[in-house]
C-alpha cells in the first residue's frame, strides 16, 4: 500500500487563486514605471567588508565545510554499495533525496549560489587533479584544454538534467541506495575527468546540471557577490578577479567583477574577494526581482534551460500523482512496452517539456501578433523566457515541502546506524506517522505553500511588466497572452498541490 501526502485544501488553493488573478490584473491594467530599486551601497559595504574579511584572514571556514560535506558524500557511497538495500533505512537515499536535493532548493532562496561554493564534487575533483586541499594556486594534473566552442553553453547542463531526471523518475534511482551510489560516483567522475581535462572549472560553468539549476534560481536570491565602488573597479588594470595571482586562483568560472550583472554562473567561491588588492567585493543584499526583471541579459541556451526547468519541475510533481503511473501504463499497452515502462516513461518525460514550449511558444506568437508584430519573434521567445524562472522556483519550493518536513524525519537514527544492518522495512503505522505528520504544523505547512505560490506568480508578473516594456514599449493590456502562459502554469502547478501526493518511499 502506497501513502499519501494530503493535498493542499480547497479553502487555501482558492485563496491562491484570488490572490494571483489580483496580481495578473494589476500586471495587465496598472500604470508601469521603470522600478528604480533603493540603493543601499553604505550598508552592503559595511556589512561586505566583515564577511570579506573572513575569507581573505583564512580559508578554514569553507574548508571545514568542505571537509564535512565530503564525509557525508562518502558515507552515501560507503552505505549505498555496502548497506541495506531498504531505501527507506538506507541513510544513502533518504539524505540524497529527502534532505540534499530537497533542502539544496531552500538554500538558494535564502544564500544564493553559496552549496557551489562547498560541493563535495568539485572539492573532491579539485583534490584528486591538483593534489591541494587549499585553495591556492597548483598546476597539477590538469591538461587546462580550452572547453570546445560547441560546449560552451547551458546544453550539456540542460542534457545532463533530462537525463538525471529521467533516472530519478524513470528508472527509479531514488529508491535504490545502490543506484543512488552509482550516480553519486558518476557525478564525481564527471567533475573530475571535466578538470583534469579543461581550464579552469568548466563542469560548473557549463556542464552540472545542478550547479546551473542553482545558478539559474540564484537570479532571484536576495544576496549578490558584486564590487563595492565602482570606480575602483573601472580603474583596475589587473584584474586579479579573473586572472588570480600568486596566492589565490582565478575566477573558476571566468567571470570578471566589474561586468558582472547576473549570478548564474557565480560559484560563491570566494577567489574574488580574496584575490581583490583593494578589497572592493563583497556581498550585499538586493531585491529579489531585480536580476531576473532587469539586470540578466537573455541567451538562446540559458532561455531553453529556464523553460526545461519549469517543465521537468511540474513533471517531478506529476509523476507522484497516483494517476500518473495509470497514463504510463496505458500509453504501454498502446505500444507494446513492456518491463520497466521505461519507452512509456521516456514519451511522457518528452511530452511534459514539448507541451511546455509549445504553449509558451504559440503564446509568444499571439503576443507579437497582438502587438503588431513589432518585434522579432525570436527575440520575443528568448527575452520573456524569464517569466518561467519564478514560477519554476515557486512551485519546486511548494513541492519540496512535503519531502522535507515530512518524509526527513527519523534522520537521527539512520546516522546511528547508515547502513542499515539488521533492520526491517516501514511499517504501516511509521508510514503512515510519516505521511500526516511533519516537523511543522500542517496548516503551516499549506500556509507556506500558498505564500510560495503567489510569490513566484508575483515575481513573473514583475519580469512580464519590465521585460514587455523593454521589448514591447507601451504595451500594457497587449501582454496579456504572457500572462494567460504564467496563468495556466500556475493552475497547474497549484492543482498538483491540491493532489495527494505518494510519498517517495
Amino acid at each position: 500500500m502506497t501513502m499519501m501526502h494530503p493535498g493542499l485544501p480547497f479553502g487555501w488553493a482558492l485563496t491562491t487563486w484570488i490572490c494571483v488573478m489580483i496580481l495578473a490584473v494589476w500586471a495587465l491594467f496598472a500604470p508601469h514605471r521603470r522600478s528604480i530599486y533603493p540603493s543601499k551601497q553604505a550598508k552592503q559595504k559595511r556589512l561586505g567588508r566583515r564577511v570579506a574579511a573572513m575569507f581573505v584572514v583564512s580559508d578554514w571556514p569553507i574548508l571545514t565545510l568542505k571537509l564535512l560535506l565530503v564525509t557525508l558524500f562518502l558515507l552515501v557511497i560507503i552505505a549505498g554499495l555496502y548497506g541495506t538495500p531498504i531505501p527507506a533505512r538506507n541513510i544513502a537515499t533518504v539524505l540524497t533525496w529527502n534532505i540534499w536535493w530537497s533542502g539544496l532548493i531552500f538554500s538558494v532562496f535564502f544564500l544564493g549560489s553559496a552549496w557551489c561554493a562547498v560541493c563535495p564534487w568539485d572539492a573532491l575533483a579539485t583534490w584528486l587533479t591538483r593534489f591541494n586541499f587549499t585553495g591556492r594556486p597548483n598546476s597539477g594534473s590538469s591538461l587546462s584544454l580550452r572547453v570546445p566552442k560547441f560546449l560552451r553553453n547551458v546544453w550539456p547542463a540542460l542534457l545532463l538534467f533530462i537525463g538525471l531526471t529521467w533516472m530519478e523518475l524513470g528508472v527509479g534511482i531514488t529508491t535504490s541506495p545502490y543506484a543512488t551510489a552509482l550516480l553519486s560516483m558518476l557525478m564525481l567522475m564527471l567533475a573530475t575527468v571535466s578538470l583534469a581535462l579543461f581550464e579552469r572549472k568548466a563542469f560548473c560553468r557549463y556542464f552540472c546540471p545542478v550547479g546551473r539549476t542553482i545558478g539559474f534560481y540564484a537570479q532571484l536570491a536576495p544576496v549578490e557577490l558584486r564590487h563595492i565602488d565602482a570606480e575602483i573597479c573601472n580603474r583596475c588594470v589587473t584584474l586579479d578577479c579573473y586572472h588570480g595571482n600568486e596566492e589565490v586562483e582565478p575566477c573558476p568560472t571566468s567571470l570578471v567583477m566589474k561586468n558582472l550583472q547576473e549570478n548564474t554562473y557565480c560559484t560563491s567561491c570566494g577567489n574574488c574577494i580574496q584575490s581583490c588588492p583593494d578589497q572592493n567585493i563583497a556581498w550585499r543584499s538586493r531585491p529579489m526581482s531585480r536580476e531576473a526583471t532587469q539586470d540578466a541579459r537573455p541567451r538562446p541556451d540559458e532561455a531553453w534551460f529556464m523553460l526545461g526547468l519549469l517543465a521537468l519541475t511540474g513533471l517531478h510533481g506529476l509523476t507522484m500523482m497516483p494517476f500518473w503511473e495509470r497514463w504510463i501504463r496505458g500509453l504501454a499497452r498502446l505500444i507494446g512496452d513492456s518491463g520497466q515502462l521505461l519507452w512509456s516513461f521516456t514519451a511522457g518525460l518528452l511530452a511534459s517539456i514539448m507541451l511546455v514550449v509549445l504553449v509558451y511558444g504559440l503564446l509568444i506568437a499571439l503576443t507579437r501578433f497582438c502587438n503588431r508584430r513589432e518585434v522579432s519573434f525570436k527575440r520575443l521567445f528568448f527575452g520573456m523566457s524569464f517569466i518561467a524562472l519564478p514560477l519554476a522556483f515557486a512551485y519546486h519550493l511548494a513541492h519540496n515541502l512535503n519531502h522535507l518536513l515530512r518524509e526527513g524525519r527519523g534522520l537521527g537514527a539512520l546516522f546511528m546506524n547508515p547502513l542499515g544492518l539488521g533492520v526491517h522495512p516501514l511499517s504501516m503505522v511509521e508510514k503512515q506517522t510519516r505521511a500526516m505528520s511533519a516537523v511543522i504544523p500542517q496548516d503551516a505547512i499549506f500556509a507556506l505553500q500558498t505564500g510560495l505560490i503567489v510569490f513566484g506568480f508575483w515575481i513573473a508578473m514583475q519580469v512580464l511588466r519590465h521585460r514587455g516594456e523593454a521589448l514591447l514599449p507601451n504595451s500594457g493590456w497587449k501582454l496579456f497572452p504572457m500572462c494567460i502562459f504564467a496563468l495556466v502554469m500556475t493552475a497547474s502547478h497549484l492543482w498538483l498541490l491540491t493532489q495527494p501526493m505518494m510519498m517517495r518511499f
